[in-house]
């Protein structure tokens, strides 16, 4: 195993190292808002029938709480009657599902609703309120503008990637610049003002994914982000059930190699891991280096989690556009991210920060 000593920032960027090598090329991601599309798949449908209503959104120039701050006004109703799976960025076209708690109330005129920021693609009824973090992922299709680099070893890597997965580390997205340095002073008690309920989740959140992204890190270094090790706790692909895996049994690494069942990393909190062996020495080592996020997020109440340290990309497609882009089209399971797959293929240039 490598003995590795990692900075204590590292990761709080970019997310954790390159599992498959350095980037096979370079591009620009968002040049324009429909660069960026995706559309959310809760894993189910409207009933037909309830006192929710139903309604597929598409936008652009907004974000998720925009919109449901723009379905509240328009159906009359408080915001909190307004329910999403998840939250979706504002530089990118995407489509949702939302619902609206209307009891006894007749379906609105919903030709009024459509604007230049979204649009209304189906509406229906349902008898529960969609929840949030309670979706099955996401259908993502990208275009990379002003690509750079050798199309065969792009071609070599996106056929890896498909084949082997990617790390799921968080990234920069999660951290927002100043989040672990204010988690450290939240749990200081430094903080000058009491942080809304809303931003000390961000602040507790940068904190796990930070612990989270240094185990990957270490595991990547070892080579065992993909397979299991003495001591795993695993989760079967596309849902959230845990088992403690036997290493020595090749049916289990079989089923890890095929992404049938990954290896997971701790997503930190009160409670046991359930981790053993050489994964709760790994994963002890990295934490002890990080202590007061540790300790931190357990004085907060938060419950011990696992999270799976490699991501499927499902149904990989790509094609070389005219010019110099590149089309992906492919799904991620919910709380996976596609920065985490391009990192994997490009150097990428977010046009959307550009001023």
């Amino acid at each position: 195993m490598v003995d590795a000593r990692l900075d204590r920032d590292t990761a709080t960027a970019n997310g954790p190292r390159h599992a498959h090598g350095g980037p096979a090329g370079s591009g620009a991601i968002r040049v324009r808002p429909e660069d960026f599309r995706v559309v959310e798949d809760l894993g189910y449908g409207p009933s037909g029938e309830g006192e929710h209503l139903w309604v597929e959104i598409e936008k652009r120039g907004m974000n998720t709480v925009d919109v449901a701050a723009r379905l509240a006004c328009l159906a009359e109703v408080p915001v909190r009657s307004v329910g999403f799976g998840g939250l979706k960025d504002r530089n990118a076209v995407t489509r949702q599902p939302f619902s609206i708690q209307m009891p006894g109330r007749e379906d609105p005129d919903w030709s009024t609703w459509s604007d230049e920021g979204m649009r209304v693609v189906s509406v229906g009824r349902h008898n529960r309120k969609i929840q949030r973090g309670r979706l099955a992922g996401n259908r993502f299709e990208l275009v990379v503008r002003e690509l750079e680099g050798d199309r065969a070893a792009l071609e070599e890597r996106l056929r890896r990637v498909a084949d082997l997965g990617v790390p799921n580390g968080f990234g920069e997205q999660r951290f927002g610049g100043n989040n672990i340095a204010r988690a450290h002073r939240l749990f200081r008690g430094e903080l000058r003002r009491k942080p809304s309920k809303s931003k000390r989740g961000f602040y507790l959140s940068a904190a796990r994914s930070l612990i989270f992204n240094q185990v990957l890190e270490r595991r990547i270094l070892d080579g065992t982000w993909n397979r299991v090790m003495d001591g795993e706790v695993v989760m079967l692909d596309g849902s959230h059930s845990t088992f403690v895996a036997d290493a020595a049994d090749p049916d289990i690494q079989s089923r890890c190699k095929a992404q049938d069942l990954h290896p997971t990393g701790p997503l930190v909190g009160e409670g046991e891991s359930g981790v053993t062996g050489q994964v709760a020495a790994l994963e002890g080592d990295v934490i002890s280096g990080q202590q007061e996020l540790a300790d931190g997020l357990t004085k907060f109440r938060l419950k011990t989690d696992r999270r799976p340290l490699r991501m499927r990309v499902i149904d990989l497609e790509w094609e070389f556009g005219d010019g110099s882009a590149l089309e992906l089209r492919f799904s991620l399971r919910s709380g996976c991210y596609a920065t985490a797959v391009l990192r994997e293929l490009l150097e990428y240039r977010d046009a959307s920060h550009d001023t």
